[in-house]
Parts: C-alpha cells; sequence; structure tokens
C-alpha cells in the first residue's frame, strides 16, 4: 500500500526520536518515499546525517538552508505529500498543532498539508494523562488528524505507564492499511478518535475529568468489550525456608503486556501476578500471590466466570516436599558428600506442584478459549503440540531459550502460534506487539 508513496516524516525532542530510523527503514522498504522534517529539539536526539542517510534525501529543519535567499517551502511539502506522520510527537508539539502556533519548520508544514496526518505522540505518563494533552489531542481529532495512540511500558523517567510511542513496526503497518483505505473512510476510523470526536465540545472541569478517567480507561468499543479474561503472569516461588526458595527468572512482562492489551481493548482482566515489582493500570483486578498453590487456587476460581484465560506464568512443577520454619545452618545438616573430602551437603525431596493448565483444561466449557504458553529448550514444536493436547488448549504460544535477547528478563519475544489448525511463526518483537498478536489470535475464537 505504501509502494509509490510520499511520506513527510516529523520528528520532535522525544527520546523516542532514535525509533525514527526503524520508521524510516520501514517505509522505505514498504516502498514509500520519506522526507524528514525535524525540530531544533529533534536534532539534540538525533542526527540529520544519519537521517539523511537512511531517506538519501537532505533533511529539512530551518525555513532557511542558507544565506542568499534559498528556504525551503512549506507550502511544496503540504502539496507533495501523500500523508504526513509525525513521530515521535511531544506534548509541546502536540499543543503548538492544536493551537497553529507555527514558529518551526514542522508546524509550518502541518499547518500547510493537504493530505492525512498521522501523530505519534511520545511522553511521559504524566503528561499524557493530563487534561490539557488529552484536549490538545481532542481537538487535533475533531481537525481530523489520526492519532497513533502510545503504548504502556518502561518510560525514560524510569516509571511504568502508558505514554510510549508506539513500536515502528506497528506504525508503519497502521500506515499501510490507512493509505489503503478511501479518505472518507479514514476520518475518525479508530474507536479512540470517535470517542474524542463525542467528547470535542466539552469544556467545563467537570468534563475534562471525565474525559482524564476515559483516557484511563481505554476506549469502550474495543474488540473484547465486556469478555472477562483470566491472565496468569510472572514466576512462582516455591519456600525451602523463611529466607530461600525455588524460583526461575520470569519478570512478568509478557504477562503484564497481554492484561494491559486485553484492558484496552474493552476486556474485565483478573492479572494472577507471581512475585514481580512491576505495576500495572487501575482498571485491571490483580490478585498477588507467591506459590504455584496460591496461584492455582486464585486461578481455578476466576476461571469459573472467565471467556477466556491465558497461563503465561513461569509456574514452578515442583516444591521442596517440607518446608523448614527456621532458617537451615550448613552446620544443622552434616549429610556426607561422595567426595571423599569430609563436605556436607543438603538433601531437598521435591514433589509435583498443582498442574494449572490441565485443571482449567479439564474445567473448560466450549464457549471459553484456554491459551498455554510452552518455553522448550529442544524438541520444541513437539513438546508443545503435546502440551496443547493434553492441556486441552485452544492454542499454545511457543518461545525458546535459544533465541537469544527473548524470554526471561527481556523487552522483546519471538514466538510461534500452535493449533490444531496449524503454525504461524512470527518475527522478533516488543512483547507489547507479541501481546497484540496473540490477542488477535483470541478475539478470532471467543463467543460473542
Amino acid at each position: 500500500m505504501l509502494k509509490g508513496k510520499k511520506i513527510v516524516l516529523g520528528i520532535t525532542g522525544s527520546i523516542a526520536a532514535y525509533k525514527a530510523c526503524l520508521i524510516i527503514r520501514g517505509l522505505v522498504k514498504a516502498g514509500a518515499e520519506v522526507q524528514v522534517v525535524i525540530t531544533p529539539a529533534g536534532k539534540e536526539f538525533i542526527t540529520p546525517i544519519t537521517l539523511s542517510a537512511l531517506t538519501h534525501k537532505p533533511v529539512i529543519s530551518e525555513f532557511f538552508a542558507q544565506r542568499d535567499g534559498t528556504w525551503n517551502s512549506h507550502v511544496d511539502l503540504g502539496l507533495w505529500a501523500d500523508a504526513m506522520l509525525i513521530a515521535p510527537c511531544t506534548a509541546s508539539t502536540l499543543g503548538k498543532m492544536a493551537n497553529g502556533i507555527a514558529d518551526n519548520m514542522l508546524i509550518t508544514t502541518y499547518l500547510s498539508m493537504k493530505a492525512p496526518v498521522f501523530i505519534a505522540p511520545a511522553m511521559d505518563l504524566d503528561m499524557y494523562k493530563h487534561p490539557s494533552t488529552q484536549e490538545n489531542m481532542q481537538r487535533l481529532v475533531s481537525f481530523g488528524n489520526h492519532i497513533i495512540e502510545p503504548a504502556s511500558g518502561f518510560l525514560a523517567s524510569g516509571l511504568e505507564g502508558k505514554g510510549r510511542m508506539e513500536e515502528p513496526e506497528r506504525i508503519v503497518a497502521i500506515l499501510e492499511e490507512s493509505l489503503g483505505e478511501a479518505p472518507s473512510k479514514m476520518r475518525g476510523s479508530s474507536c479512540l478518535e470517535k470517542a474524542w470526536q463525542n467528547h470535542a465540545l466539552q469544556e467545563s472541569m467537570e468534563a475534562q475529568k471525565a474525559w482524564q478517567n476515559h483516557a484511563q480507561q481505554e476506549s469502550p468499543e474495543g474488540g473484547m468489550r465486556g469478555k472477562k479474561v483470566l491472565i496468569t503472569a510472572g514466576p512462582t516461588y516455591e519456600k525451602i525456608d523463611p529466607v530461600r526458595f525455588i524460583g526461575n527468572y520470569s519478570s512478568g512482562k509478557m504477562g503484564f503486556a497481554l492484561a494491559e492489551e486485553c484492558a484496552q481493548r474493552g476486556a474485565e482482566v483478573t492479572l494472577v501476578a507471581g512475585p514481580v515489582s512491576m505495576e500495572c493500570s487501575e482498571a485491571i483486578h490483580r490478585i498477588d500471590v507467591e506459590s504455584c498453590e496460591e496461584m492455582y487456587q486464585a486461578a481455578t476460581a476466576a476461571f469459573k466466570e472467565s471467556d477466556a484465560a491465558i497461563l503465561c506464568a513461569a509456574v514452578a512443577d515442583f516444591r521442596p516436599e517440607q518446608q523448614a520454619k527456621e532458617k537451615i545452618k550448613r552446620e544443622t545438616h552434616p549429610q556426607p558428600l561422595p567426595t571423599g573430602k569430609g563436605e556436607s551437603g543438603l538433601t531437598l525431596r521435591l514433589v509435583p506442584n498443582p498442574d494449572i493448565a490441565a485443571a482449567l483444561g479439564k474445567m473448560k466449557t466450549e464457549k471459553q478459549v484456554l491459551v498455554g504458553f510452552a518455553l522448550e529448550t529442544n524438541d520444541e514444536e513437539v513438546n508443545a503440540k503435546k502440551k496443547l493436547e493434553k492441556k486441552n488448549l485452544d492454542f499454545i504460544v511457543l518461545n525458546s531459550l535459544q533465541n537469544k535477547g527473548t524470554c526471561f528478563q527481556s523487552d522483546e519475544n519471538q514466538i510461534s502460534i500452535i493449533s490444531k489448525e496449524g503454525q504461524r511463526d512470527y518475527e522478533k518483537k516488543s512483547k507489547q506487539a507479541v501481546a497484540r498478536d496473540i490477542v488477535d489470535e483470541i478475539e478470532k475464537r471467543v463467543k460473542g
């Protein structure tokens, strides 16, 4: 859909500016011609030389290119382009666009643009939630612009929340989808844009607060609206004594990304979380647990009322048969080791934990969707397919420790979705993007 298209890419002063390189690469790979317009602040985060090398065009930043009367025509750019994309777009630029403050080349180009304009905000969570930012976005949508909603995740401030610019591959995909539609269909096409248009005339502080609550809860028109979804996430810890446990490296990032994605699509989410340090949005009902037994009890109780369940937690298969009430001391367990050096050791007897996936598979009705995860180190597809059948899953998400930079502690993942209908392999991408792929598959299966 982008072959031969002319795209003006506006870049503003955000740490997310480095992602513009990936956006350019995606657009050029799809056959588009890209012209970068960058604000002075944007050049503090990424150099015009880098951008020019990727686009094979000089980067435009100032009104006047030289001191000999040569100038950059924002009017010509507005006529040349098939679309304008501003990514990342800061809160400052959003405000200038909404109020017509034409103090730099990017804003004057926007004001002259005849083609559709797509805006990908990037800022800290409190800035994004602020009523002034939300009002500026309302106004821009009422002008016919398209907001590419930011994702929730780890932000440059060190906080977790909404404001992280959407991933480059998703932004490129949105342009591909949108530019293939008729202009009349493009305006207000997303659920969130419709919601903004409905609220465009709200002026009082009470209305601003209502809009802020709406923004935090996401659009009520999501594809999972009204569905109840159970998600397990993170590790479980099986106590050896009051200070030691058996556990694993799971951070919970994949499960939390799935919970946020389902909530954004309108689902009522129950998140059963093992011991992790992550935070989730207030719209999600979170149950914190530690052991497999606690997760089992919470999951089996919640599943009875659920339309779908995603078992993403890395649950310990075994636990110590006995838990010491006091810290185990080295000298109190003189069990000789077969080293011949007089060394002593400690023997732990492990017993199986409850199988949460198998239990929910037995409970599952025809109206429920059950999704499992498989992390394998060998015979990956064979083992995943066995688990799919044995646990009565609708599909299973396979990931592998052989894919470096994915799985435990990582911000990225690379998966395959395996079902009775077949297998689909995906590229390595952010866990937020992986969550969208998984929830897309659930939407196809969940009953109306």
